[in-house]
């Protein structure tokens, strides 16, 4: 059984392996564990889920960061998703006994949240937005790869799961210097960003405080990868008690 994990972002890879890896490519961090280094967005964490079947994973991982459009989570919070609901208001379910497998392996090391994950295809700024689409979906947190992944494992038949850690809380709006800086990968660009913050010296708070989460999101994310083998090998091992 070849696992194969799909992360959107180099700061994310790096709470999984240090392996180093090129963008919109895959690599072998364990004998039966395969890491695309996907980019951000739907179109490239599709690419990587395909290119991970297409190298022998008949299993897939959404591995990342969140945020939070439910009140009650916190930075640092983890979200195994019962289900992950599309743009286009799909539902896709994620494989129950991988995922009671991995709640009853983690909860007791975690502060853990199993509801339902929402894509967005763009970067939701605001806590207004992020407040309405909990009203509008039932959802309590959202990533802009998830759902990609979960389509190429449910047209390929093979489980899927979601380990996602919460960066940013519902009532925090993020800095616009981050949706300044992006460039069309989906990435921040320091040279952008500092220039925005030479202007509007005023968001450098925000941004500290953004950095605590983030990291917050990573420790617990570094946490999940101590447990990586336990989690990849649920099939072939006694479910855990």
């Amino acid at each position: 059984m070849i696992t194969g994990i799909v992360v959107a972002l180099l700061e994310e890879l790096g709470t999984l392996t240090a392996v180093k890896m090129t963008k919109g490519k895959c690599t072998f961090i364990k004998d039966n564990v395969l890491v695309a280094y996907s980019g951000a967005g739907a179109e490239n964490a599709q690419r990587a889920a395909q290119l991970l079947i297409d190298n022998g994973a008949n299993q897939l991982v959404s591995w990342g960061c969140a945020a939070a459009i439910a009140v009650g989570l916190k930075p640092g919070d983890l979200v195994l998703a019962a289900s992950v609901l599309t743009a286009d208001h799909d539902s896709i379910v994620i494989d129950k006994i991988w995922h009671n497998t991995c709640q009853s392996l983690l909860s007791h090391q975690l502060t853990m949240h199993t509801g339902q994950l929402l894509e967005s295809k763009h970067l939701v700024a605001t806590s207004q937005e992020k407040q309405q689409l909990n009203l509008a979906s039932s959802a309590i947190a959202l990533d802009m790869e998830s759902a990609a992944v979960a389509q190429i494992a449910q047209q390929h038949q093979v489980p899927f799961l979601v380990l996602r850690a919460i960066a940013d809380p519902v009532e925090m709006d993020l800095p616009s210097a981050i949706s300044h800086s992006l460039n069309s990968a989906g990435d921040v660009e320091i040279g952008k960003l500092l220039l925005f913050l030479a202007s509007h010296p005023s968001q450098t708070l925000g941004l500290i405080k953004l950095g605590w989460h983030f990291q917050a999101a990573k420790n617990t994310l570094k946490q999940v990868a101590t447990q990586l083998d336990a989690i990849v090998n649920f099939n072939a091992t006694t479910p855990f008690a």
